[in-house]
């Protein structure tokens, strides 16, 4: 994976694991959009927030974090 570089990703969150969590996350959610899109139902699952040529869910997950059209907060 070159792009979007760990550096300009862990300019968006403050540790890798957060990273890690969040991209994972919405990986699965990218993932759900798919199968439910193919299996003509209708949810609530937000489709992927960029434009790319990326067919990888990981990568497409990574470039939301790096556009910053995703973030996080952490619960108490």
């Amino acid at each position: 994976m070159n792009k979007p570089r760990i550096d300009d990703l862990l300019e968006k969150v403050d540790s890798k694991y957060a990273l890690v969590i969040m991209a994972a996350k919405r990986a699965r959610q990218i993932n759900n959009y798919y199968r439910s899109r193919e299996e003509g139902s209708i949810d609530d699952i937000p489709p992927p927030l960029v434009d790319t040529r990326s067919r990888n869910i990981l990568t497409i997950a990574l470039e939301e974090v790096a556009e910053g059209k995703i973030g996080y907060r952490y619960r108490v």
